[in-house]
């Protein structure tokens, strides 16, 4: 598969290059050498045999190739490394390496280790993008423009509480990600610590497992959880929860891009969003590249999903099927988010656009307050009638909503005369003055964002 072209361009470089197959290796081997060390803390190695294995495997040479041809027989890395480890060993210390653990437990293990970075990584990237929202919140709390429903023109609203919900997705999806626990597996064959009972010893393996969790930085289980996949489901509907928040942002803003809207644009940068065959256009290429991620990543999350009821005490094909999907979602969500921070740290903003906007129905989006007002003057049905109609003639001739709305009601309704001013059409038609609690939304976001 062509991964540089078609699939690798979604993905945050820095990710790709520090999660790797060298990067699986040293994972597994670094929960090799902390068992072997937790063991012999607890007098079940030789004293001294952890550091011999440490000095001889640290300088081996792994062979990934023989690595990746291994996993066809054996069904996982583990299999093929944990013998390449043993036949670099010397004699002495061959029964000492990977004692008492199984396959699932180096995999799992040394996912986990590649995903802890990660999280740390997704977790800055959120953090800048909330610093940047802030700052457009703040900028743009008075900034009007029209809010749409059903992609069709509604009532006015400002930018800065637009922003304030793409602030709120990522921050909660940030929290959600920063809660999650990674945690160690160590359980051996079925799950039970087998090999390791004696006298006295029945706790030893759940000993380990809580020391192994410590050396590595892990978090603890409460019991090893080969086929209890929460684990792995957190994790996936984590990165799937902030997928979907930067997509939210990536779709809106690529919206509101469009030539016929330009109330937005995405940071200019050289060669950025260029056509193939015409000059004259300016893509929103960090939308596409953040939506393209998200698509992703929602897939993967589906077929984590789909693997969470794994069978008895080892999966069959589940455990298998959630590895790439899982990894992927990772680094697919990291480059999304890379391009979320510059998308919202240069975004921008054409207030001037969003006023001629405004007006674009010839101030009809503001019917619904006019309907209000004249209702219970000439009753509701009427004043619908004439706010609509109005709206329509004031878009069709292009002059003001609250002229027309003037006219109107002197030619059809002399009773009025005297009851509704020109002034009192002018300020219901306003859209700066019928913005709900748009101001107090944006000052109430910013202190949750800011943990007020």
């Amino acid at each position: 598969m062509p991964a540089a072209f078609i699939q690798h361009p979604f993905m945050s470089q820095q990710a790709l290059a520090e999660c790797n197959a060298r990067a699986m290796v040293e994972a597994m081997l670094a929960f090799e050498l902390a068992l072997a060390e937790v063991q012999e803390a607890r007098g079940a190695l030789p004293e001294g045999a952890s550091q011999a294995m440490r000095r001889t495997l640290e300088a081996h040479d792994v062979d990934l190739e023989a690595i990746a041809a291994g996993i066809a027989s054996g069904g996982n890395a583990a299999i093929p490394f944990v013998k390449q480890g043993r036949a670099a060993l010397p004699e002495a210390l061959k029964r000492y390496w990977h004692q008492g653990a199984t396959s699932q437990d180096v995999v799992d293990t040394a996912l986990m280790l590649l995903l802890k970075p990660r999280l740390a990584s997704l977790d800055a990237l959120l953090v800048r993008c909330r610093s940047a929202a802030l700052g457009l919140m703040q900028a743009h709390d008075q900034t009007v423009m029209v809010g749409r429903t059903l992609m069709q023109q509604a009532l006015p609203i400002t930018f800065g509480v637009k922003v304030a919900h793409w602030a709120i997705g990522l921050e909660q999806a940030r929290r959600r990600l920063a809660g999650l626990e990674l945690p160690v597996q160590f359980g051996g064959a079925v799950a039970v610590h087998s090999g390791l009972e004696g006298p006295g010893r029945d706790d030893l393996g759940l000993a380990f497992m809580d020391a192994l969790a410590e050396r590595l930085g892990l978090a603890t289980a409460v019991l090893p959880w080969h086929t209890d996949r929460q684990p792995i489901h957190a994790l996936a509907t984590g990165l799937d929860a902030a997928a979907g928040a930067a997509e939210k942002l990536a779709l809106d803003v690529s919206l509101l891009t469009q030539t016929e809207l330009g109330e937005v644009a995405e940071p200019a940068a050289p060669g950025m969003g260029e056509s193939s065959s015409m000059p004259h256009k300016r893509n929103p290429v960090r939308c596409a590249l953040i939506r393209g991620a998200a698509r992703q990543v929602h897939g993967h999350a589906t077929v984590i999903l789909n693997a969470a009821a794994q069978p008895l005490e080892r999966g069959l094909g589940e455990w298998h099927a959630e590895w790439a999907p899982l990894l992927d979602s990772a680094l697919l969500l990291e480059g999304a988010l890379e391009q979320a921070a510059v998308l919202l740290e240069g975004l921008e903003v054409h207030p001037e656009a969003m006023r001629r906007n405004l007006a674009a129905t010839g101030g009809g989006i503001m019917a619904e307050p006019v309907s209000r007002l004249l209702a219970p003057l000439v009753g509701q049905d009427a004043a619908r009638r004439i706010s609509a109609e109005a709206a329509e003639t004031a878009r069709l001739t292009g002059r003001p909503y609250a002229q027309v709305l003037h006219e109107q009601l002197l030619a059809g309704h002399e009773e009025l005369a005297g009851r509704v001013e020109r002034a009192d059409l002018e300020r219901v038609s306003d859209p700066a003055l019928y913005l709900g609690s748009s101001r107090a939304q944006v000052q109430r976001a910013i202190a949750w964002l800011e943990g007020k």
